[in-house]
Order: structure tokens, then sequence, then C-alpha cells
């Protein structure tokens, strides 16, 4: 035996919590922000808002260096945060848990005011904190948490969050595979589902072992659209049971609830606030920030002032958070100013001449023009909207899917739809168009589209068949 000396060097996994904090950011909705910074600025003294900015008390930078909040014109790329849409369907007769009695409708359970109490994320950290997990595996299912939307289900896909992980981090698939594991065996059951299918039947297999929960789960993983749908005969023979059996197993999966993260959600109206504004200047369709969607933030110079003269003070570190969420509130208004205006870049006749002239879109576009991550225009496009001319949209509907013309070029699904509108909006009561007969008519404009892609559109915009629009 003989003593030796061993040099090791080893990674670990480091989310900073200057990346985690870009993150949360870029995925909030604009009221949803300001909730985060009151938050912010009820812990944090060094934090202060700035309604009405005057030249001699300037804002500070993540450096400490003054400067002015965002402009209505930003120029130059930014540092790319790459960041990463999975929502649960409605479930006729879906269940809750924190159902209701007899008591009056407008007085809250029990459950439910100790569920307004606590948010999801404080929720599953008290779990996450109580698991025998290596410092790697906790930080990766604290990921995986925050990516959670409201409703509990993952907002994006593990690819897209590997993608937005640092490559020296060597995080692949296989570890966030293995962190999701550990988050779907949380409280409540259903969470960290990607879609409804899997959220139903993660409740279903934490219920004991019978005929009706077996049976109930292959419907929820191979025919759950069927059910939706109410197709009960050919439900039946797909999954070989009687019609009894059929309605135990329907009766277990409308007991359950599709959205397991609600309950720690209190419900609430949502408004619209546009981050971005489009006007058309001098002959230009422009995107400028909303004014009044954007918080102005400082350094509480009082504070700053004193740790300038005094060190080793407690009040350093929320200096530096204080700096931090500067920056990246700065840095998020960016990033939505620059991808709204290269949308409108991209869709200017539909600006001009509305939905019939929206051309094909794609999330790829985009990002290789802004030399930003698909994932990170996924991000920004989510619950951002914009003004314009013609009313408020969401940034994600001006990208979509496209059929081909012709002419070798493309039509976007939404002219597509727009055209379709118009032309039942203009038949002949007594004679509207069928199916085939809309798709040919379009057919006729060049746009080459199939009978069962038409019905696809029309059952969407909610129009009945044409045997339901006939008029006597």
């Amino acid at each position: 035996m003989k003593q030796t000396l061993q040099l090791k060097l080893s990674q670990h996994l480091a989310l900073t919590p200057q990346l985690q904090q870009s993150i949360r950011l870029l995925q909030l909705s604009t009221l949803e922000l300001n909730q985060e910074i009151e938050n912010f600025l009820q812990e944090n003294p060094l934090l202060e808002r700035e309604d009405e900015p005057a030249p001699e008390t300037p804002l500070y930078s993540a450096s400490g260096d003054a400067l002015q909040a965002p402009t209505e014109s930003l120029d130059g790329a930014m540092p790319e945060p790459n960041f990463g849409d999975a929502s649960p369907a409605d479930w006729e007769g879906g269940g809750t848990s924190a159902a209701r009695d007899d008591r009056n409708d407008d007085e809250p359970s029990y459950a439910e005011i100790q569920a307004a109490a606590t948010s999801l994320r404080d929720h599953l950290g008290t779990q996450l904190a109580m698991m025998p997990l290596s410092e790697r595996d906790r930080s990766l299912v604290r990921l995986l948490i925050e990516a959670l939307d409201d409703d509990g289900y993952l907002a994006q896909s593990l690819d897209e969050l590997v993608d937005m992980l640092p490559p020296e981090l060597e995080v692949d698939l296989d570890d966030l595979q293995i962190a999701l594991k550990h988050l779907q065996n949380f409280d409540p059951p259903g969470i960290g589902a990607r879609n409804a299918a899997e959220c139903l039947a993660l409740q279903l297999a934490n219920l004991a072992e019978s005929k009706t929960r077996d049976l109930a789960l292959k419907i929820v993983r191979n025919h759950l659209d069927q059910l939706a749908a109410r197709d009960y005969v050919r439900l039946r023979k797909a999954v070989a049971c009687s019609e009894d059996e059929l309605r135990d197993a329907q009766a277990l999966i409308r007991s359950l609830n599709p959205r397991p993260g609600a309950q720690y959600s209190p419900a609430e109206t949502r408004y619209v606030v546009p981050d971005v504004v489009v006007r058309k200047v001098r002959g230009q369709w422009t995107a400028s920030l909303n004014a009044e969607a954007m918080p102005r933030l400082r350094i509480n110079r009082l504070y700053a002032d004193i740790l300038q003269g005094s060190r080793g003070s407690g009040l350093a570190s929320q200096l530096q958070e204080a700096k931090w969420l500067i920056k990246n509130v700065q840095q998020r208004f960016e990033t939505i100013q620059r991808v709204s205006q290269a949308i409108v870049d991209r869709q200017r006749q539909f600006f001009e001449h509305g939905e019939v002239a929206m051309r094909p879109l794609t999330l790829r576009e985009i990002a290789d023009q802004l030399g930003l991550h698909e994932s990170t225009i996924s991000r920004v496009t989510t619950q951002k909207y914009m003004a314009t001319p013609r009313g408020v949209y969401e940034l994600k509907y001006f990208f979509g899917s496209h059929v081909a013309t012709e002419a070798g070029g493309a039509a976007s699904s939404t002219a597509i739809r727009a055209l379709i509108k118009q032309l039942v909006g203009a038949e002949d009561g007594k004679k509207p168009l069928s199916d085939a007969q809309l798709a040919e008519i379009l057919g006729q404009q060049g746009i080459v589209v199939a009978r069962r892609t038409v019905a696809k559109y029309r059952e969407a915009m909610n129009i009945p068949p044409v045997n339901l629009r006939k008029s006597i």
C-alpha cells in the first residue's frame, strides 16, 4: 500500500440564478411579469419602481452604470438566452380535487383556501426538498418545475429544454427523462404530463388495479379522441368491451382531473395588455414597445450610496439581484420588440389587406433571421400581444401551416380560412356550397386544397356543414 495524490476534474450542473430568472421572465405574460416584479420590490430594498423618471435620477444597468429604460426603437443584437405548447383538452364532466358540497357556491372550501395559499411551485418544491436525490438531479427536477404551466403541464418538450442548457453542463435527453419520472411521482397525480392523455394515464396508474381501471387506461392512452367525440360504437369495437364496461370506464375517466395544477392557481379574470403597438409611420409598418406595459426600475440611490461607503454589508447580494432583474427585464422587452418587428416585416400584407393576405410563417424563419433559437421564439410569442389597427393579436397568431399553390408557392392556412369564410358568407342560402365545391373554387384561384382540408378548416371556424346551412 502506498499513498498517492490524484487530481480529478468533474463537471457539475449549475443553473445560475441569472439564467433561471431570464428563463422565467421571458415566459411570463405582461401581467404575470408585473406581479413577479411586485414580489421583488417587497423583498429587495435595493430595488424600486420609477414611475416618473427624472434626468437627475437615472436608471441603473446590471453593471451599475446609468441607463434609460428600453426605448421604442431597439437596434443591435443582444446575448441570446436559449429558451424553449401542450395544453390540456377540456374534459366534459372532469373532476377536481377540491369539489364543492351543498353549501353556498360563493363560499370557498378549506381545500381551495389551502391551495390558494400555496403556489404550485411551492407545493412541488416542498416535495422535492424531501426527495433523496443528488444535487444534479435535484437541479434538473427544479428546472422542469419552472417549465410547468398553470395547469401543471410541461409547457415545452424535453428536446427544447436540452437545447436551452449550456453545452458544457453535458445534460442530455436521458437526464431530463429521468428527472421527469421523478416529477411525475409528485402530488397532485398527473403533474408534469405533456398532454391530456398522459395526465389522465398518470392518475389512473395511481389507482388500485381493476378491470375498469385497466380499460380506462387503455382508452386514455390509445382512444381518447374517440371517447371525446362520443364515437362509442367504434370505441367499443376497438377495446373489445361491453356497453356496461365502457360506461363504467367512462365514469372513472370523468372523475379524473385534467388540470391537476389549476387548484393552486386561483381563478381570476385575465386582461390582455399589449406588449407592442403596430403603426404605419411614413409608409412603413413599425412595431414599438408599449410604454404602459414596461415597468421602469432602478437601484435605490440611498442604499447604493451606503454600500459604496461600507464593505461586507449584507445588502451586497440584494444589490446584485436587483441589477440582474433590471438587466433581464430590459432584455425581455428587447427580445419581444425584435421578434415583433420581424413578424411585422414578414406579414406586411396582412396589415394592409387583412387575413386573406396572411402568408405562411414558421418559428424557424424568425429564429434564423434574428440569430436566436427556435425555442426562444416559441417562448417569446406565447402570451405576448400585439395591438394593431385590425385588433389585438397574440404573436403566435401570425404563424401557421401552409398549402401549396399552382404557381409553386404557398398559401397560409389563416388566409385559406378567411377565404372559406368569405365564400360561405356570400353563398346562396338555398344552394349552399359543399366542401367539395369550396375546394373547387379555391382551386380555381390557384390554391390546391383537398375537400377534407376544407372540412377541417370549416369545422375549426364553427361553420355548420352544408345540410345545416341550407335555408327553406
